[in-house]
């Protein structure tokens, strides 16, 4: 496969949105574990070095999303807690949204924060923007409403749900254009640029033959799905009649699916040769 391109006017993830990725996707399947060393070793493959994995490391330790533990060597395993954040990623990012249908209707949420908890209001509004929620006005913000149970989760773990009302709505009654509306409450440009970008930038990869090297397919792997699992939160799944022309989210997603066939398993390989972690067997 060719080298790794970068997205236009994007720098590189982060050592630590990397590293996300890899328990995420690897660890988490292999019981949620490792060691220091063989995650800088895995790193290394993605020219991640030593001392920025301990630096990431630090950083997601703080943030609760790893915890120490020594298990003969001295390694970090998921926290309990974030299990429910990344099986809504898998909901999210490997089903991706194919647009809804207009006649289900949206969700809406309002919210009131009062003014001693005011630090919650930036936390609810980008929350709910991360979901792909658009502002429909101070405090209102609406979605496609099959995205009601995605925000019930979020909003109860993260103890906002006391400051947001929830409501279904069948259909839209006026008055300004539905389509016109809609593309001032959500930054539908940006997000088609995004999506655009990942294809412009992973399709040649696409194109290439499958490869039979599990740490090639490790280093165009990771990269790739660091660079993808942030779309599929940030598009809202708008219904095909209120998408600008030529939307780029289709193209995009089959790309992905392509790179993920062909990458996912033989990456999955080398992290298990790496760290020496298997895999559970299925029952038969």
């Amino acid at each position: 496969m060719p080298q790794i391109p970068q997205l236009p006017q994007s720098a590189p993830p982060r050592p630590s949105s990397l590293i996300h990725t890899v328990y995420g996707e690897f660890i988490r399947r292999l019981g949620g574990w490792t060691s220091i060393a063989d995650l800088i070793a895995l790193m290394a493959e993605l020219d991640v070095d030593g001392p920025a994995v301990r630096s990431a490391i630090s950083r997601l330790k703080k943030a609760g999303t790893l915890l120490q533990e020594r298990r003969g060597a001295t390694g970090y395993r998921l926290a309990p807690a974030v299990e429910p954040v990344f099986e809504e990623g898998d909901r999210r990012i490997f089903h991706s949204l194919e647009p809804a249908d207009l006649a289900d209707g949206w969700v809406v949420a309002v919210f009131s924060v009062p003014e001693s908890a005011r630090a919650h209001r930036h936390q609810l509004r980008s929350r709910l923007s991360w979901l792909g929620f658009g502002n429909a006005a101070p405090g209102v913000w609406l979605a496609p409403a099959r995205l009601l149970p995605d925000a019930r989760r979020l909003l109860e773990r993260l103890d906002l749900s006391a400051y947001v009302h929830l409501f279904l709505s069948a259909e839209y009654a006026g008055f300004a254009d539905l389509r016109t509306a809609v593309a001032s409450w959500w930054d539908l440009p940006a997000i088609d640029a995004q999506y655009a970008a990942f294809s412009d930038t992973w399709r040649p990869v696409a194109r290439q033959p499958r490869t039979e090297d599990p740490a090639e397919a490790f280093r165009a792997y990771v990269p790739m799905l660091t660079r993808w699992r942030r779309l599929p939160y940030l598009d809202p799944g708008l219904p095909e009649p209120l998408l600008p022309d030529a939307w780029s989210a289709g193209a995009a997603r089959a790309v992905f699916a392509e790179l993920h066939g062909k990458l996912a398993e033989p990456s999955l390989r080398y992290v298990e040769k790496v760290t020496g972690l298997a895999h559970p067997q299925e029952s038969p």
